[in-house]
């Protein structure tokens, strides 16, 4: 079998191969760092050692986007498994028991069926779990891969959780066994204008150093409604015909409505649409890989890029306390998405508190 690997910097290659293929690994980085395309090659490294690789994200989306960067690098179509964590959690459980595990309020499970499904099922040895985005998974999920005996990497940024149900990486570290987890540096997805205005949401100690390449300023602007949201769109796609567009909404209402108007004002554009309700269709499975408009909902967006992104309802956090932790998170994500450029936009006579805190130098307004 032969393996390729990914254009990685040297910082990259490096973490790469300073993880040991055994014993269980935390490697945290922030937006742009190149965690994905780690999890991806990690993943197929260990599948190469000959024992059952699977390579888990919180998000279907996520799984869509990373899974043909594992078919690309080489090994035969089943070496690497890659699904969601919910997927791969009930389908492990109904093969150890014929049954579908306990459902929570919360949406998860009862772990304390799958902790003792664990300890009497054990599993091939050298069995390995690669976990992308892992912030976003709850604390017993680690401790049932501790349990289940899976050499497990996890690669997160606690600066992204999203999520009820999350895990600092003290957290993840701790239901592990692990040390200290083992970081990487660097932003190679955001110009230095798309990161120093992330920087305003970061809720960390210390902002990521700034990237170096340049782009065009992030702008905001000021919407008269729903159609308005689809004339910029069609500005912009029309403006640059060859770049993914990713337009995050608050709601799936608001997705379904945008779609409509899109589509009635310019259907030879196509534009694609996800929601996590659909089970299966076009609202489900999308072609990633192809230029213009993706719709998606901002729990969606972890972990995917774009060349441009768009965020045109920033009013509707307009009740929410603008020094929230939780908010100056959800807009860092959203922030960070962008390869090239960034456009917020509002309806109404105000900008959201959240956004009107930011300069203009950062933020061009119009």
């Amino acid at each position: 079998m032969t393996l390729t690997y990914l254009h990685l910097t040297r910082d990259q290659q490096a973490s790469l191969d300073a993880l040991p293929f055994d014993g269980n690994h935390v490697v945290s980085g922030p937006p742009g760092s190149g965690k994905s395309a780690l999890a991806a090659q990690r993943a197929v490294m260990l599948a190469l050692t000959g024992s059952p690789a699977v390579l888990l994200t919180r998000s279907n989306l996520l799984r869509q986007s990373i899974a043909p960067v594992v078919a690309a690098l080489g090994p035969r179509q089943d070496a690497v498994v890659v699904a969601t964590a919910h997927s791969w959690l009930s389908q492990w459980y109904r093969e150890q028991t014929g049954t579908d595990p306990s459902r929570t309020d919360a949406g998860w499970f009862e772990w304390s069926e799958f902790f003792q499904q664990a300890a009497v099922h054990e599993t091939a040895p050298g069995f390995s779990l690669v976990i992308d985005e892992g912030q976003d998974l709850p604390p017993d999920f680690y401790r049932f891969c501790r349990v289940l005996r899976a050499r497990t990497t996890v690669y997160a940024d606690e600066c992204q959780r999203l999520t009820d149900t999350r895990s600092t990486l003290k957290e993840i570290s701790a239901s592990l066994g692990t040390g200290t987890a083992h970081e990487i540096a660097g932003n190679h997805r955001n110009t230095r204008q798309i990161a120093e205005l992330a920087a305003h949401f970061h809720t960390g100690t210390v902002p990521p150093p700034l990237p170096s390449r340049e782009g065009p300023p992030p702008r905001l602007h000021s919407l008269s409604g729903p159609g308005a949201q689809a004339g910029l769109l069609l500005g912009l796609t029309e403006r640059h015909p060859r770049r993914s567009i990713g337009v995050v909404l608050a709601s799936t209402r608001a997705q379904f409505d945008l779609l409509t108007r899109l589509e009635r004002r310019a259907p030879r554009l196509k534009p694609q649409m996800y929601t996590s309700q659909a089970t299966s269709g076009r609202y489900r499975s999308l072609d990633l890989s192809r230029p213009g408009i993706v719709i998606v909902n901002r729990a969606s967006t972890k972990g995917l890029g774009f060349d441009t992104v768009v965020v045109p309802d920033t009013h509707s956090d307009s009740g929410t306390d603008p020094t929230s932790a939780s908010l100056r998170m959800a807009y860092y994500v959203l922030a960070t998405r962008a390869r090239d450029e960034l456009h917020f936009g509002y309806e109404g006579a105000d900008e959201p508190a959240l956004i009107a805190r930011v300069s203009r130098q950062a933020l061009v307004r119009g």
